[in-house]
C-alpha cells in the first residue's frame, strides 16, 4: 500500500493479525529484508514493514532535509496513525535500529517494546560526528557519481559483511538484486540525513527509555558487540542476546535463530 507523509509517498506492506510489530531495515534494504519472518510471526502479529525513505519503493526525494532522523521518525508515527495503530513493537536493523530507538526516544507511548539488531544510539561527541559526517558526505558524492552498480560491489565486500561470504551464491544474488534496485539519489541523501553522523546521539538519554529493550548481534561482530555492552549497561529493561558464528546481519545468516528470539522475547512482552 501506499502512504503519503509531508509530500513523501512510502511503501508500507501490511501482513498477518495481532499485536503490531514495525519492522524497518537497514541501509540498501527494503520490506523484503523481512519476508522471511512473515510465516512465523503471522499468526499472533501484525507486521508492518516499511520501505524506509529513499529506499525501496518509498519516494527519494532531492532535498536531505527530508531524510533528517527526527522528520523520518514523525513519518513513521503518521504511518501508524493512517493504520489506525496506537502502540506496537519496533524492530531495526542497523540504520533501521537507529530509527526505531530515534522513535521510541522522540514518541516513546508508540512503543511497546523495542528490538534492536546491530544498532547503536550515534556517536557520543561531535568530533566522532564530524568525521562520520565527512565521510558519508564522500561516500555519498561517490554514490551518485559512480552509479548503483559500483556502490553495491564496494557495499557487499566492505569488513562489516565479510562473514556473509559464506551464504550460498543464491543468497547473495537475491541479496544483491535488492539492492541495485535502489535509487541512488536515495542511497546518498539517506546517508547525508540520517547517518550515524547526523543524527542526534541517543547515548545519554538511553536510561530514560521504560519499555523492554532487545539488543541482538552476532558473535563475529565485534563493534557492535561492544556497543551491545555498553547500552545494556544504561537500559533499565534492556536484554542482550549474542548469535554464535554470525556477523553484523543476523537474519540474513541464520534467520530462524533470529527468527525463534523475537519470537520469545515478543511473547514476553
Amino acid at each position: 500500500m501506499k502512504v503519503v507523509c509531508r509530500d513523501v509517498t512510502y511503501h508500507v506492506e501490511v501482513a498477518g493479525q495481532g499485536e503490531p510489530l514495525l519492522l524497518l531495515h537497514g541501509f540498501t534494504g527494503n520490506v523484503d529484508t523481512w519476508s522471511f519472518l512473515v510465516p512465523m510471526l503471522r499468526e499472533s502479529y501484525q507486521l508492518i514493514m516499511v520501505d524506509i525513505i529513499g529506499h525501496g519503493q518509498t519516494d527519494s526525494p532531492k532535498e536531505v532535509r527530508a531524510y533528517e532522523m527526527e522528520q523520518a521518525a514523525a513519518d513513521l508515527v503518521s504511518i501508524l496513525e493512517k493504520l489506525e495503530v496506537s502502540t506496537a513493537h519496533v524492530l531495526g536493523y542497523s540504520m533501521g535500529g537507529r530509527l526505531a530507538l530515534s522513535l521510541a526516544m522522540l514518541y516513546p507511548h508508540y512503543v511497546r517494546s523495542l528490538l534492536l539488531e546491530s544498532a547503536s544510539p550515534g556517536l557520543e561527541t561531535e568530533r566522532e560526528r564530524l568525521e562520520r559526517r565527512k565521510q558519508d558526505q564522500q561516500l555519498a558524492e561517490r554514490i551518485v557519481a559512480d552509479g548503483i552498480e559500483a556502490f553495491v560491489e564496494a557495499w557487499e565486500n566492505i569488513a562489516l559483511f565479510q562473514s556473509q561470504k559464506r551464504l550460498p551464491n543464491e543468497q547473495k544474488l537475491a541479496i544483491r538484486k535488492q539492492r541495485l534496485a535502489n535509487s541512488p539519489l536515495g542511497l546518498a541523501n539517506s546517508l547525508l540525513g540520517m547517518g550515524t553522523g547526523s543524527q542526534p546521539s541517543w547515548w545519554n538519554e538511553l536510561e530514560k527509555l521504560d519499555m523492554p529493550v532487545l539488543l541482538i548481534t552476532g558473535e563475529l561482530d565485534s563493534k557492535f558487540c561492544k556497543i551491545a555492552n555498553r547500552m545494556q549497561n544504561r537500559l533499565k529493561h534492556g536484554e542482550w542476546t549474542i548469535i554464535n558464528d554470525v556477523g553484523h546481519a543476523i537474519h540474513v545468516e541464520d534467520g530462524e535463530k533470529f527468527g525463534k528470539i523475537i519470537r520469545e522475547f515478543l511473547l514476553k512482552h
